[in-house]
């Protein structure tokens, strides 16, 4: 599978399609959508996929970095505070272009919409949602 997103034919297309629409990358890719700043940090991920290993969450967004669909963004040395997360994942430009081409960003308004009536968030999940965040390249 080409990490290409740019040059990828129907057929890496189609593999790459089938790549991200597997449950748990899929899942990821929603929870980065849902986010109010489409930038969670690991822990948020994992909280928002508690039948999901810490494990399990990192793997499948590895994949996504090497594949080119997520990137991970940090705060610069000045920028982080102690107790707060420094490290974040969000799409990339290729990414969100590529799911876009392929009608896989057509819930992303839905996904904020939900996102907003959790109310069971834990005092941690709201601190790290609130923490200062880079912007994307």
């Amino acid at each position: 599978m080409s990490t290409d997103l740019g040059t990828t034919d129907g057929t890496e297309s189609r593999e790459l399609v089938h790549f991200v629409t597997q449950q748990t990358r899929f899942a990821l890719i929603n929870n980065i959508l849902q986010h109010p700043k489409q930038l969670p940090s690991m822990y948020e991920l994992e909280e928002l996929n508690p039948s999901v290993s810490e494990a399990t969450v990192y793997k499948h967004i590895q994949k996504l970095i090497d594949a080119g669909i997520v990137e991970e963004v940090s705060l610069d040395d000045d920028e982080r505070r102690q107790g707060y997360p420094w490290k974040f994942y969000g799409l990339t430009e290729d990414g969100r272009d590529f799911l876009e081409a392929h009608n896989l960003l057509a819930a992303e308004e839905t996904l904020q919409q939900i996102y907003e009536t959790i109310s069971d968030k834990s005092e941690k999940m709201v601190k790290y949602e609130n923490a200062p965040r880079p912007t994307l390249s």
